[in-house]
């Protein structure tokens, strides 16, 4: 079975063919344009999703060595994520699978996330925990099949990677401010400033990183009203990492132990900060337990991951069932703590 994926959520536009689950090609475009507005404009990404779609598409079957009339079904995000972005690439999708009679099977975008750790690590078995963590999403998981999960944990406002997005602006760095704070934190002292772990000991798997914004802003403004140095920007990014990450690593955890569970995986763009995979692991393996990570390529958003789950869908199902045409894309988010 061999599955055309088509990722456009964000800002991203990303076109995977997978040969059941090995990856033959998984091509991403991001728009980096955005970082001179701090952040991402939704009629900007869905235009350049638009002008990107195709060349991708083309790209894609190239680097995968195969045709079009080879492929078996496609795949394609229709939720959640922004409105605009998701139209040009369940319409894009939805046009192919018409014109070669495909079926076609809509993927949640942070269920591609959910079990995107298994795309390198076969080795990993049901139950575990998964967290995903980005800059619109942050949420544990108890997840017991392709098909069943539950939520257990959501945050009550700001999600991770937000919460980087704007403190790297209160220091002037630029967007996105994850990989930026990543950076400056190597060299700084987590232990120099002292800023709020929220909610890490409200009992339950859920997050808060409003207040640790608002903290940090509060923080800058009083001790530093004539601005900072290079060494002082470097601690204070350490010491706000080390808040977010200790926060991260201690709810997902305690969720493996309530529930004896021996596997997390890690996913979404904020997975792919350097301090949260090495606490993460360090944890998990005095634990007895295993942290599976994915590699960059599969922690940002893409259309691998989304070809992957189909293939489970399919599995499951069978192609008969994804000739429904009918579908829409939507741009809700997470609402419901439990998905059968």
């Amino acid at each position: 079975m061999k599955i055309l994926a088509i990722e456009s959520s964000c800002d991203e536009t990303s076109i995977a063919i997978l040969d059941d689950t090995k990856v033959l090609s998984n091509v991403i475009s991001s728009q980096y344009f955005h970082t001179q507005y701090g952040g991402v404009i939704p009629e900007l990404a869905s235009r350049a999703h638009l002008k990107s779609i195709a060349p991708i598409f083309f790209q894609s079957l190239e680097e995968a060595q195969i045709t079009i009339e080879k492929i078996d079904a496609i795949a394609v995000t229709n939720q959640p994520g922004l409105l605009g972005s998701l139209i040009v690439g369940t319409n894009f999708a939805k046009g192919i699978a018409l014109k070669y009679n495909l079926p076609i099977i809509p993927i949640n975008h942070i269920e591609g996330h959910l079990y995107s750790g298994f795309i390198e690590d076969d080795s990993l078995q049901f139950p575990l925990i998964s967290l995903v963590v980005s800059g619109g999403h942050t949420a544990l998981f108890k997840v017991n099949s392709f098909t069943n999960y539950e939520i257990i944990g959501l945050t009550r406002d700001d999600a991770a990677g937000e919460a980087f997005d704007k403190i790297a602006k209160s220091l002037n760095l630029g967007y996105p401010g994850g990989p930026i704070i990543d950076k400056l934190a190597k060299i700084g002292n987590p232990n120099k400033y002292t800023f709020p772990r929220s909610m890490i000991n409200s009992g339950d798997f859920d997050f808060s990183f409003s207040g640790l914004k608002t903290s940090f802003k509060t923080f800058i403004s009083k001790n530093f009203p004539n601005g900072f140095n290079q060494e002082e920007i470097q601690d204070l990014a350490a010491s706000v990492q080390s808040a977010i990450v200790d926060v991260l690593t201690f709810k997902s955890i305690q969720a493996a132990k309530q529930f004896k569970i021996k596997n997390i995986i890690v996913a979404g763009g904020v997975s792919a900060n350097s301090q949260l995979k090495s606490e993460m692991q360090k944890v998990a393996h005095n634990l007895g337990m295993k942290a599976v990570f994915p590699s960059l390529k599969l922690s940002m958003d893409n259309a691998a991951m989304i070809g992957f789950l189909a293939t489970k869908k399919i599995q499951e199902k069978g192609t008969s069932n994804f000739f429904d045409f009918t579908f829409t894309a939507s741009a809700n988010s997470l609402r419901s703590r439990k998905k059968t």
